[in-house]
């Protein structure tokens, strides 16, 4: 595996000899903008290994997406590479149609110190829940981003991420949106504790999410690609694009639907994704991913 391997994957052409914030947080949106969050190896027959050689060669290599257990494996590989104080943490993600987060760690997260201060570094949630730059550790402080306002909350060591959404702007509504896209302002995005895990922990989540029929990942097909004003998913047949703060304190959400012969140059046109094998799309779920 090689450092620059990687920065030629993620186009990143920056300093990289100190280990400060403003390299990190220039590395990390480098990656959310090269790098799609996706499950699409599910979908085409293909198994997705925790091995970090087998995770460096599809991302970087390949020029394949991840979902968060590749993508932040592999951040947390070129961090600690490049000098950075770096943990593994795990957390479990809300699913708002049920109000409950799950019950076992579902989600790979990091934990970086520098200078005394901790800070969040996941760059494997995707769609519209992705941070765009390290978040500061503290709790009850709003941290404004382009895709919205994020924060912490602590409560007895758990952790929760909130993000506060912008009101939506939806040109074609004929086309199906969310389930409440005017009605949510605040959406609980996962909760976390503080204590340091082994790749090795998250072995069973990573077999279970890709392999039990009732599994999000299973019944929908998904790939999200962080640009730089918004952001693009492709879930099942339905083509979602972003513009963060379009106007008025609104995000412009563009929905279209494609026909099966339209997946593979979107794909390679929208996300940089070529594929091997055969894809098969899928949206079974009821579940919403926005």
């Amino acid at each position: 595996m090689d450092i620059k391997e990687y920065f030629a994957r993620i186009s990143y052409r920056g300093p990289y000899d100190k280990p400060d914030l403003a390299t990190l947080t220039d590395i990390f949106q480098h990656h959310i903008q090269a790098v799609p969050f996706e499950n699409l190896s599910i979908h085409c027959g293909e198994s997705i290994e925790l091995d970090l050689e087998a995770t460096y060669n599809k991302i970087v290599r390949k020029k394949r997406g991840g979902w968060c257990m590749e993508n932040n494996h592999l951040l947390s590989w070129v961090l600690k590479t490049l000098g950075y104080d770096v943990t593994l943490l795990g957390s479990k993600v809300y699913v708002p149609e049920y109000d409950a987060y799950a019950d076992e760690i579902d989600h790979l997260l990091l934990k970086v110190v520098l200078d005394n201060k901790s800070y969040i570094v996941d760059g494997g949630f995707g769609m519209a829940y992705q941070i765009w730059q390290p978040m500061e550790l503290v709790s009850g402080t709003d941290q404004p981003q382009t895709p919205g306002v994020f924060r912490f909350l602590e409560e007895n060591g758990v952790w929760y991420l909130e993000k506060v959404k912008r009101k939506q702007w939806v040109p074609n509504q004929s086309v199906s949106t969310s389930h409440n896209v005017d009605k949510e302002v605040c959406r609980r995005v996962y909760l976390f504790t503080l204590q340091p895990r082994d790749i090795e922990e998250f072995r069973a989540s990573n077999t279970h999410l890709q392999t039990a029929p009732d599994s999000l990942f299973v019944t929908k097909s998904m790939c999200s690609l962080q640009t730089p004003d918004g952001v693009r998913a492709l879930v099942g047949w339905k083509l979602t694009e972003i513009k963060y703060n379009y106007k008025d304190n609104m995000d412009l959400v563009e929905i279209r639907i494609l026909a099966d012969e339209e997946m593979e140059k979107t794909l390679k046109e929208k996300f940089n994704v070529t594929l091997d094998k055969k894809f098969v799309p899928i949206n079974t779920s009821r579940l919403s991913l926005f």
